[in-house]
């Protein structure tokens, strides 16, 4: 078991140091599931990427906003959404923690 409490303090402690404002680890990884905590500085971002065939992102600390061509979307904390199914980017709207759920076959 996972203390998600713990993991956001400590992920959030090294984004704000890192150079690239970002600090992420895969916590759980059962078949095709995998859940990620990821911890981004404010105002840092991760670029455009690809989706995987589903996956959702829980706010767990902050606000970030999630952007996909023209369209966006803000996630403050407690809030949970589905991921476009096209590529996308993550913007850190204050320093923010997130838990990314994803399903790989």
């Amino acid at each position: 078991m996972h203390d998600l409490a713990s993991l956001a303090d400590e992920h959030l402690a090294k984004a704000r140091v890192e150079p690239h404002g970002r600090s992420a680890e895969l916590i759980m990884h059962d078949g095709s599931l995998r859940q990620s905590i990821i911890a981004l500085a404010s105002g840092c971002a991760l670029d455009e990427h690809n989706t995987p065939p589903a996956a959702s992102l829980q706010v767990l600390r902050g606000r970030v906003r999630i952007t996909a061509g023209d369209s966006s979307e803000e996630l403050g904390v407690g809030r949970l959404g589905m991921l476009p199914k096209v590529r996308h980017g993550l913007l850190a709207l204050e320093d923010s923690v997130v838990l990314l759920t994803a399903v790989n076959p």
